[in-house]
């Protein structure tokens, strides 16, 4: 008897990431584990959140844990589960940021030691093992801007570890951008919140001399953020060149690139990988190799990125001949304005990055950096990442597609998502509203031939 097996079909994969992230995600894993053993070579760990204060903890002899960027990393390998859990446990609420859901259960689980076995739940136990693999904090350093809940995070940490470990915060005026002189990088509201951030900075400073008992070296801020600067200068270089047609490199790519630059030590490797980015993406475009296997579509994305769908996400609109080129969480955060940085006197510079977070913005900014942006990928439409536990991000999201309608005309959709908790993600939503939009472009193409 013969027996037909049924064929199974895939779609095959239609976009084309870049080689050179695999190199930044081996850099990714070796910081974190010289971060789990931190302890065990002396050193003191500060956890932190919000704007990229690294340079200043390098300078200060620590070892940093960026809380948000250990979220999205269990998200991304999805093993945020165990931490979510702790979390759940503790009784912080499932509509709580997952950023910060994850981290304090990571926190409770960094407490409790390794109960992973305690769960029932198979394979958990070496998730939550990894969760609780933090090593306790000596200091919290909060540096939220435009997030009210950012800006409390550390503070509930400060309280899970009953309030026995020294915190510090920043405070960040919110750029309203509502005044006569105010614009972009301009007016008296830009100069006088820059220069307050940059005086809490000096403070911080001194606050960590006097409990570290370690003498701030000067010296190496200077030298990290040369560093950083040329990193990020390099970084804006790349994004520059995606503007080509058809895009060399897409905003997934540049996903990958987050962690980086966001909270690696300011040191010649750094710049080495995005020299390396840079070159790969000059190089598909001098031999013709688009990030997207036939372009059909430019598209703009808002939101923070869903951690655990990168490689998915990336999947599917390169499914539908999508390059995704732009979006708020790439071109306008991450020391996303070197020349702002002076290397000599790297403080101002660095404030003022701090203040230049996506969500830290009025209407009248952001509107003015998203037409800017899709105006000048020449985009066709907008993919609005509506994060169901970020309400910084998702509140301006409808003023925003209606001015892109008015102004350029250019069509938009939401889709339902999380940054770190994949039970929000809702793929027919995607999937459906996506083939319209695609369809009404395509509609709009052909009246216009």
């Amino acid at each position: 008897m013969t027996v037909t097996m049924p064929t199974t079909t895939t779609t095959p994969d239609r976009s084309r990431r870049l080689a050179v992230t695999r190199e930044g995600g081996r850099m990714i894993a070796e910081y974190w584990d010289e971060l789990f053993t931190a302890r065990e070579r002396g050193k003191q760990i500060v956890w932190y959140n919000g704007g990229a204060l690294n340079p200043i903890f390098q300078a200060a002899g620590l070892a940093w844990c960026h809380g948000e960027a250990f979220a999205a990393r269990l998200a991304a390998q999805q093993l945020e589960g165990p931490a979510q859990l702790a979390g759940a446990e503790y009784g912080y609420n499932a509509e709580l940021c997952s950023y910060s859901r994850t981290h304090l259960g990571c926190a409770v689980l960094t407490l409790q030691g390794d109960e992973g076995g305690s769960t029932g739940v198979v394979g958990m136990h070496d998730q939550a093992e990894l969760a609780s693999r933090l090593p306790r904090p000596d200091f919290f350093v909060n540096n939220y801007a435009g997030c009210s809940t950012g800006q409390q995070w550390d503070e509930i940490s400060y309280r899970v570890f009953d309030k026995e470990v020294p915190i510090f915060n920043i405070s960040h005026p919110f750029l309203w951008g509502n005044k006569p002189d105010a614009g972009y990088l301009a007016g008296e509201e830009w100069e006088s919140a820059s220069r307050y951030v940059r005086d809490q900075l000096v403070d911080l400073i001194a606050w960590l001399e006097e409990r570290s008992g370690n003498r701030f070296d000067w010296d190496l801020l200077r030298e990290s953020m040369t560093y950083i600067k040329r990193a990020a200068e390099l970084r804006r270089e790349g994004l520059e060149l995606c503007k080509a047609k058809p895009a060399p490199a897409t905003f997934w790519d540049w996903i990958s690139c987050v962690a980086p630059i966001n909270f690696l030590p300011g040191d010649q490797r750094l710049v080495d990988y995005f020299q390396a980015v840079k070159d790969e993406i000059q190089d598909r475009i001098d031999r013709g190799i688009s990030g997207v296997e036939n372009e059909r579509y430019r598209m703009y994305f808002d939101g923070i990125m869903n951690w655990n769908k990168l490689g998915f996400l990336s999947r599917k609109f390169a499914e539908h001949g999508v390059a995704v080129l732009a979006g708020r969480y790439i071109q306008n955060a991450f020391w996303q304005e070197p020349q702002l940085i002076d290397t000599d006197d790297p403080l101002l510079g660095m404030a003022q990055h701090y203040l230049l977070c996506p969500t830290n913005h009025g209407t009248k900014t952001l509107d003015y950096l998203t037409l800017r942006d899709c105006a000048e990928y020449d985009v066709d439409g907008i993919v609005f990442h509506s994060t169901r536990t970020c309400r910084a991000f998702t509140g301006p999201q409808r003023l925003l597609a209606r001015s892109a309608q008015n102004n350029l005309g250019i069509p938009s959709i939401f889709f339902e998502g999380d940054v770190a908790d994949a039970s929000f993600y809702k793929e027919e939503i995607l999937e459906s509203r996506l083939t319209a939009m695609l369809e009404a472009i395509d509609v709009k193409r052909a009246q216009a031939s």
